[in-house]
């Protein structure tokens, strides 16, 4: 659909495709895809110049119940229809306006997302940020959890799940990924191609460009699918789409899909590497002859990035269970240090390609849990930061970090260690966010205040099932 560009090329395709309903798209505050739908008739030039009211008090993190009303103004070059519903959809994603004074909303995540970029632009660093992440997920065969004030407990199952390697599956034909072993063996024992190549081909169907699928390292059913790298809006807008795809092409083989970065113990978690470059004039800025072939800009980049990163993985890991997959001695990027293959580092710089316009560096800590819009913006206010401050990023670490000694380790610096701990750098450190008015600091104490009432807090009040193991017979 990438060759929409305004009304009435929405309006000629509605005509043309038969559409039946216009279903109205825009994102939460914590980064849920939330929507509303209308008949064809209530769509004409105007509503992409007015708007459509809704309830916005009923949006997580939003307006209160005496200020609710707010508008949705549909994006024209977004467009889609829907590979799933029965009657034919026309999708459109949408900015969200404060319908009394017409203006962009401070809390909606696609506005902060836009304003980083026309910040970046305005600064005259860079007018293009490309954004290339790598969201993983796990495709489960059934999934059951509930907590209360007596009981709490989960329980997740996959044909694939090597715990199932003993089950009595009439026949258990064996092919089961061993735990760390899934990346990534041929079928039989890869289970899932088939689904995986569906979702990629709906992917491509409404305009997400995919370079590969493949299965991930984790039993189970761990998966990944990369899509090509875009700009900074519309790859956050592609994620949702991502998203949407996967959820309901599991749906329909009668699975289930969750992006928790965390949701199986002694194995591995589900990240979203994120691939970042400032252009400018059609130049890629961070391709240069310093270390592993960046430029100045690229590495002060880096150091904006590892300068801010506690209080970026406020945003980027943004769950409780984050920090469940972000452990040090295992192999996530704990390690606050760069690197041209180091992947235990949090940033490294891909060598597969010399070519100038390959060059860019992998920000390895944010998981797939993260709103899109908000995680990027951050990544990239962070990022600038370091260019307009020629912040040093200190020296590669090219060692392997697990060989280091204790005395050399304890200098190189660690990830936050729980969401309590990121917030609260968010909260010391987030004058790089407020910059060009791209997070306001109502944004910024909405996020906090919000993490830490909805999860933060509500985590630490109830009881986890380990601790029964580890304590009942004291």
């Amino acid at each position: 659909m990438s060759n929409l560009k305004d009304p009435k090329d929405v309006l000629s395709l509605i005509e043309r495709e038969k559409v039946e309903v216009v279903d109205l798209r825009f994102m939460d505050f914590p980064g849920l895809w939330q929507h509303f739908s209308v008949p064809i008739g209530e769509i004409n030039e105007s509503v992409f110049e007015e708007g459509l009211g809704f309830d916005g008090s009923s949006i997580r993190g939003w307006r209160t119940i005496n200020e609710s009303d707010m508008l949705v103004k549909p994006v024209a070059d977004t467009a889609f229809i829907d590979p799933f519903f029965q009657h034919k959809t026309l999708v459109m994603i949408c900015n969200i306006c404060d319908p009394v004074t017409g203006e962009d909303y401070p809390k909606d995540p696609r506005n902060i997302a836009r304003k980083t970029i026309a910040h970046v632009q305005n600064s005259g660093v860079a007018d293009t940020v490309y954004i290339g992440p790598e969201a993983e997920f796990f495709i489960f065969d059934d999934v059951r959890f509930d907590q209360n004030e007596h009981s709490g407990y989960y329980f997740l199952d996959s044909i694939e799940g090597r715990w199932n390697s003993g089950r009595d599956e009439g026949p258990n034909l064996g092919y089961k990924p061993r735990y760390k072993e899934g990346y990534f063996p041929v079928p039989p024992t890869d289970a899932q191609q088939d689904i995986r190549s569906e979702m990629m081909l709906t992917l491509e169907s409404i305009g997400v460009p995919i370079e590969k699928q493949h299965h991930e390292v984790a039993t189970g059913g761990q998966a990944e699918i990369d899509m090509r790298f875009a700009p900074l809006v519309e790859m956050s807008d592609n994620v949702l789409k991502y998203k949407y795809v996967i959820k309901n092409t599991a749906k329909k083989y009668g699975r289930t899909v969750t992006f928790m970065p965390k949701p199986l113990f002694n194995d591995n978690g589900s990240g979203m590497h994120t691939h970042l470059s400032l252009w400018k004039g059609g130049r890629n800025l961070f391709a240069g002859d310093k270390y592993a072939g960046l430029s100045d800009i690229g590495l002060y980049a880096i150091g904006g990035i590892l300068k801010h990163a506690a209080a970026l993985l406020a945003i980027t890991c943004p769950t409780t269970n984050s920090y469940k997959r972000l452990v040090p001695g295992f192999e996530a990027p704990v390690n606050l240090a760069y690197s041209s293959r180091n992947r235990s580092a949090a940033i490294r710089i891909p060598m597969y390609s010399a070519s100038e316009k390959a060059k860019r560096f992998e920000f390895r800590c944010p998981d797939p849990s993260a709103n899109p819009y908000l995680a990027f913006s951050a990544i990239t206010m962070a990022a600038l930061d370091g260019v307009l401050n020629k912040v040093d990023p200190g020296q590669p670490l090219d060692k392997d970090i697990y060989d280091l000694p204790p005395e050399e380790l304890a200098k190189v610096p660690t990830t936050p260690g729980s969401l309590r701990e990121a917030l609260e750098a968010l909260k010391r450190d987030n004058e790089f966010l407020l910059k060009g008015d791209v997070f306001t600091p109502d944004v910024i104490e909405t996020w906090i205040e919000y993490k830490m009432t909805h999860e933060v807090t509500a985590l630490d009040l109830r009881p986890h099932p380990w601790e029964f193991a580890l304590y009942y017979d004291i």
